[in-house]
């Protein structure tokens, strides 16, 4: 079921990764990462897809951090995949950045808020690429199956589901454990995000908060439930990111967390 170019230990009984900077900020930090998780995966066995969004278009304010320049930060991914050996994931957000982000990473991630939005869909699976779709904060584990068929019916297979919480009044957002398994039955790998899923929107601030100290919680949860993947954002120093500062996990927390994560899956499998 889970077949991306590059993916290394794919023979282990283990769940996989997505993990990365929220936003592709330059090459420097973006290779700092990719070496530090790819050696933390490499030890403990976990297949890793390198994450990083090379550019940010749902913004709250006109002056938030969107990007360093398409282009550029898709050539940035490229090179992390080919230095490292890692397949790459990213978000788009238009029909024509399908074809284009394409060209440079190997998984196609569909936004929350964009779920439901067929052009896009369709333009994604038109790729060939794996499309790895996030539930809308608005819609039940169920409602992705229609999401879900229109990559398939567009001849494309290789479809992933991802569960990023539920919005619960308007400044937080819950998880319903319970959408994993439902999401799994209906043929799909399925990923908990256990960043976002802890933010807290709509603050008056125009700046996202989150709650970053329960990033591990609601991975244990998650792979206690079953699990087939795990994204988290991480970031050598989250406090100075330029995207998601308030949600990211320390990237010197990492490695803990995965083994916990391990042993967790072993006790389940």
């Amino acid at each position: 079921m889970i077949q991306v170019p590059k993916l290394k230990h794919t023979d282990k009984n283990s769940f996989f990764l997505i993990a990365g900077p929220c936003a592709i900020e330059g090459e420097d930090v973006a290779m700092e990462i990719a070496e530090r998780v790819a050696e933390i995966t490499d030890k403990l066995g976990i297949p890793y897809i390198f994450k990083g969004s090379y550019r940010k278009a749902n913004r709250s304010r006109i002056d938030s951090f969107t990007g360093i320049g398409d282009e550029k930060a898709l050539e940035i991914l490229a090179k992390v995949g080919d230095r490292f050996d890692l397949p790459t994931t990213t978000d788009i957000h238009t029909v024509p950045e399908a074809a284009m982000a394409a060209n440079y990473v190997d998984v196609l991630q569909i936004p929350a808020f964009l779920c439901r939005q067929t052009d896009l869909v369709v333009a994604a699976a038109n790729t060939g690429k794996v499309v790895n779709i996030k539930k809308g904060q608005f819609l039940s584990a169920s409602a992705m199956s229609h999401a879900r068929q229109k990559v398939i019916d567009s001849g494309n297979d290789q479809v992933w589901l991802t569960e990023r919480g539920t919005t619960f009044g308007y400044t937080d957002l819950v998880v319903d454990y319970r959408g994993i398994p439902t999401m799994q039955a209906l043929g799909s790998p399925v990923v908990m995000d256990c960043t976002h899923s802890l933010q807290q929107p709509n603050q008056s601030s125009g700046v996202t908060g989150g709650k970053p100290e329960l990033i591990g919680t609601i991975a244990k949860a998650a792979i206690a439930v079953g699990a087939d993947g795990i994204f988290m954002e991480t970031h050598p120093n989250p406090s100075v990111a330029k995207s998601d500062a308030a949600n990211m996990l320390p990237l010197d927390r990492l490695e803990g967390i995965l083994t916990q994560l391990l042993r967790i899956r072993e006790a389940v499998s």
